[in-house]
């Protein structure tokens, strides 16, 4: 089995459309996607519709996290997206896009830069607005070569002259709404230093005790002795060892399948999950 846990659609950051999205997969050979938009469950029902025969899809989200000052990124699967106390967490986070953006955007434009509220708008288009679509027009602006330059100190990065924070939940407190919700929790590319500070293993291993289930080690933002810094630390700690393309579309060079996950692992997670299940494909439209 092919499984990758980790890819994004237009319902909040990608390029391919959630219908788009599992075709893709399907064609990349793939038997598992994961569906995990930023702090969104909007392309659900899209994705479902048009799942193809021989491809399983799984329900999941990456949730926006703060700990000690560092942003972190939680992968949540097989949850009730419909469980209001998580809801109303995803929604306030995401209530705070599109003003942070706007600031954003208002930071570039004092540093000189040619970019507009509109434009980033028009490129989010109905996705969760965030720092990829202001990255994206950075592009279009010919300041910068690829969506992932813009994330330096000079440009988007945490800490970078036109960053802004946003409303970031408090990683205990995810992964015990996720877990109230019955879904599984994975931290997302913990060892990415390239995007900017990254988690202390000690705070991992806090998190570890207060029910993180697993750990994405195969990632293309982790180098091979990071890889096997991760792997170390997952055996340690108990915990999942995940592996996923992050893929983005066109926005980003990952290609669906890049990296993928262990089936025994995957089984893992669909036994702790009690809150959704994976949906196998019907041949959709």
């Amino acid at each position: 089995m092919r499984i990758d846990l980790h890819c994004h659609s237009t319902a909040s950051d990608g390029t391919d459309t959630p219908a788009e999205l599992v075709r893709n997969a399907a064609a990349a050979g793939l038997d598992v996607v994961a569906l995990t938009d930023h702090d969104t469950t909007r392309g659900y029902g899209e994705a479902i519709a048009a799942l193809p025969e021989g491809l399983t899809l799984v329900t999941g989200a990456e949730l926006s996290c703060r700990i000690d000052g560092v942003s972190m990124h939680m992968l949540a699967y097989l949850f009730d997206p419909e469980e209001p106390a998580l809801l109303a967490e995803r929604e306030l986070v995401r209530d705070d896009r599109v003003p942070r953006a706007q600031a954003m955007v208002a930071r570039l434009r004092e540093l000189g830069v040619d970019v507009s509220w509109e434009q980033v708008a028009r490129i989010a288009g109905d996705g969760s607005v965030g720092r990829p679509h202001v990255a994206a027009a950075l592009v279009e602006a010919g300041v910068v070569g690829t969506v992932g330059d813009a994330f330096t100190e000079r440009w988007l990065a945490d800490g970078g002259r036109a960053h802004v924070a946003k409303h970031e939940t408090d990683p205990f407190e995810a992964i015990r709404l996720v877990k109230a919700a019955g879904g599984v929790t994975v931290f997302a590319h913990p060892g990415a230093s390239k995007r900017g500070l990254t988690v202390p293993d000690s705070a991992i291993a806090e998190l570890a005790a207060a029910g993180l289930d697993g750990i994405e080690v195969d990632h293309m933002d982790h180098d091979d002795d990071t890889r096997a810094r991760l792997r170390g630390l997952a055996r340690e700690l108990g915990l999942l060892v995940t592996g996923s393309s992050d893929y983005h579309g066109s926005r980003k060079t990952c290609v669906l399948g890049e990296y993928t996950t262990d089936p025994e692992v995957y089984g893992e997670i669909t036994r702790r999950a009690w809150g959704a299940f994976p949906v196998p494909g019907a041949g959709g439209a």
